[in-house]
């Protein structure tokens, strides 16, 4: 039982069809680990237990009478806490929203029920999910899976950490600016920002409506293409017979590479050397769009968090970790001239980068540029988790600005990764490439 802790979520399915894995089986192995581990509070907020056994064994009879909804059919998963579950509090990993208890669940939660998927129970996150290191004073701060004195990124830190420790078979996260991304490089895992637009973010706490997306977190490309699939309510797309030989690559030189820190820029340009080397074509360039875009992102982001959050936030400030409490507030700064101008701007940028790229199946950039920081000396000095946080953020905000969707895979040095950017709506493709890019990348 504890190499299914391991196991991706399709092989679970897949063993599952087999008749090797009875569901229930499957399910009392997960809630036993984490019941047994020294970090479950850090990562789990809290747990659907009765609901797991009750999915569980519908879907141990649906195997068993041979009608089974697809293949991740049975297989237990983790959810961020900021996706609504019926009866079961939802905080957004915030004191603001302390009790808060839904009637309904999230619409992607309930096509994944639909599907026959088991729902473990609600993941840490970081307050209201505005900040990408993972480090939240306020709840708990999920450790990170290669040293648990460094945060695990964020915001979906707990649905990254709770695949990494083996206590869920996948988890769903969120991502605004990158807290799909960062936590699944820093954890060394797959993770997928989808399109806007691309699932529907009914149920799910916002943050920035304008950048909200819904991603999976998890141990393969396949996995990623499936969770997608099941919360899209669609099929998933084929990837078999993936290859990088012959595709082209844009390695963007224009804000993704400047103070990258050596580890991650090294594994970056070595992955980058092995896909040239299994046949892809690497071209080098610079798209002065992205960093005028860049410019952008403090007020587009922070005016419409601030907005969203304003009169909670200003109601119980103290409640609130004091860097996280700014970073909204920095928001009332901004006129709403400012903001509709840098939309307007940011559409201009976004037409643009799509034309530069055209020619490419994918743009390249380190996952992150930096590798995971103290959780001791980000609670202590409030200007090295401003400086770090920034930066953390820095690539992954490229792909959100641009309006793109992104794939974030590991290579073979940990915590470091490489990121696949793709045009909008262009999940099916990115996937294919991932497919065959994860193999490759790693060495």
């Amino acid at each position: 039982m504890a190499d299914w802790l391991k196991m991706t979520a399709c092989d679970l399915g897949r063993a599952i069809g087999a008749g090797e894995i009875d569901p229930v089986d499957l399910c009392e192995a997960y809630l036993e680990a984490i019941g047994a581990h020294e970090y479950r509070d850090r990562i789990y907020a809290r747990l659907t237990v009765d609901r797991a056994r009750a999915e569980a064994k519908a879907a141990s009879e649906r195997a068993k009478a041979g009608v089974r909804r697809g293949l991740l059919d049975g297989v237990p998963i983790s959810w961020k806490d900021l996706y609504d579950t019926a009866g079961v509090v939802t905080e957004a990993g915030s004191a603001l929203l302390k009790g808060r208890v839904p009637s309904t669940d999230a619409r992607v939660l309930q096509n994944a029920t639909r599907a026959g998927l088991v729902c473990l129970g609600k993941t840490h996150m970081t307050e209201l999910a505005f900040s990408g290191l993972g480090l939240n004073a306020v709840t708990e701060t999920p450790p990170n899976s290669t040293n648990p004195d460094l945060v695990a990124g964020g915001s979906s830190s707990g649905a990254a950490t709770s695949v990494a420790f083996g206590l869920a078979a996948a988890g769903i996260g969120s991502d605004t600016g990158g807290s799909v991304r960062l936590p699944s490089v820093w954890n060394d895992m797959v993770g997928l920002k989808t399109t806007l637009g691309y699932l529907s973010t009914e149920g799910v706490v916002p943050l920035c409506e304008s950048f909200d997306t819904v991603g999976p977190l998890c141990r393969s490309v396949e996995d990623a293409a499936e969770l997608t699939a099941v919360m899209a309510g669609e099929p998933a797309p084929d990837l078999s017979g993936a290859t990088v030989t012959g595709k082209r690559f844009l390695v963007l030189e224009t804000v993704a590479l400047p103070d990258c820190r050596p580890e991650p820029l090294a594994a970056f340009e070595a992955a980058v050397a092995r896909l040239q080397a299994a046949g892809a074509e690497i071209v080098r360039g610079e798209i002065s769009e992205v960093a005028e875009a860049m410019d952008l992102a403090g007020c587009l982001f922070t005016s419409e968090a601030y907005a969203q959050w304003h009169t909670e936030i200003e109601a119980n400030p103290d409640a609130m970790f004091p860097p996280v409490r700014e970073r909204f507030r920095a928001g009332a700064a901004y006129s709403a001239v400012e903001f509709i101008e840098s939309w307007q701007r940011l559409r201009q940028l976004r037409a643009a980068y799509l034309e530069a790229t055209a020619g490419f199946d994918a743009v390249l950039v380190p996952s992150s540029p930096i590798l995971p920081p103290n959780i001791e000396r980000l609670l202590s000095d409030h200007d090295y988790f401003i400086k770090e946080n920034l930066l953390a953020l820095r690539n992954t905000r490229i792909g959100s600005q641009m309006g793109l969707c992104g794939l974030t895979l590991p290579t073979d040095t940990p915590t470091c990764g490489i990121t696949a950017l793709c045009e909008p709506f262009a999940e099916a493709k990115l996937l294919r490439l991932g497919a065959a890019m994860e193999e490759v990348v790693r060495g």
